[in-house]
């Protein structure tokens, strides 16, 4: 038995425990999901040109996975989405997402799931949209969102709307990720955590149930420091004094 060999057994009990409670903490995850799964290490495919996007790495023409999670590959990009954290989209969710691709009848939207979202025409401008019309003038790719989250299938075909009174596009800023878990411990009780930060920092900020924060402001770097220990620390007493202090005295 090589060394490599050793080293993937040894793994396998932390791998099969980490799927185990991803899946007990997401009941919903489709069974189609956690057939693709890969582990780290596992190789995905040749590069052949293509990008080599989050969670995967390569060496030489080999594509490996970083992380235990569900491979994304298509003609130009290679990534994984970890399990660890993973966001399940259900209705109703506010989010944020960015635009990957203009169609004819609407956008697809990346909003940081396995599972990629479709915008449709219909539910993105209140206009009447000639088939003709060169809709990227409304949306156009890299173009930030915030939606909500209009319909979701069985098989997790998922569906946004800007059909809501919080939906818009987003102009300039920077959108940092976290864990979606700790989405509600970040806007705190009442919304008085987010508030603080937006406060101190005065930052335009807003938060996406999908674990997606966008933020725009001359003071932005204390306002992602702030949310990050948050995400970090979440767990820790007193970390509304800890927050208010380092706003304070960074402000």
């Amino acid at each position: 038995m090589d060394e490599e060999t050793r080293e993937r057994e040894a793994r396998e009990p932390s791998i099969e425990k980490e799927i185990k409670e991803v899946m007990k903490e997401y009941p919903d995850l489709a069974k189609e999901a956690l057939k693709e799964v890969v582990l780290p290490g596992e190789f995905l495919g040749d590069k052949k040109g293509r990008k080599i996007g989050h969670g995967a790495y390569f060496e030489g023409e080999k594509v490996f996975s970083k992380y235990l999670g569900i491979p994304r590959i298509d003609e130009f990009e290679i990534n994984v989405m970890p399990l660890s954290g993973v966001y399940i989209p259900e209705t109703d969710d506010r989010i944020i997402g960015v635009i990957n691709s203009v169609e004819v009848s609407g956008w697809f939207v990346d909003i940081n799931s396995p599972y990629q979202a479709f915008l449709p025409v219909s539910e993105g401008v209140e206009e009447f949209v000639d088939q003709r019309t060169d809709i990227s003038r409304f949306f156009d790719i890299n173009d930030i969102i915030n939606c909500k989250v209009s319909r979701v299938t069985k098989s997790k075909t998922v569906q946004v709307s800007m059909n809501d009174y919080s939906a818009k596009k987003l102009y300039g800023g920077v959108i940092i990720k976290v864990t979606p878990t700790k989405i509600p411990r970040i806007i705190g009780k009442g919304g008085s955590m987010i508030q603080t930060i937006k406060q101190a920092t005065k930052c335009d900020i807003v938060v996406g149930q999908n674990g997606v924060i966008w933020i725009r402001g001359d003071i932005k770097a204390k306002a992602i420091e702030a949310i990050l220990t948050i995400e970090k620390e979440s767990h820790m007493l007193g970390l509304t004094e800890k927050i208010q202090k380092m706003l304070g005295e960074g402000v």
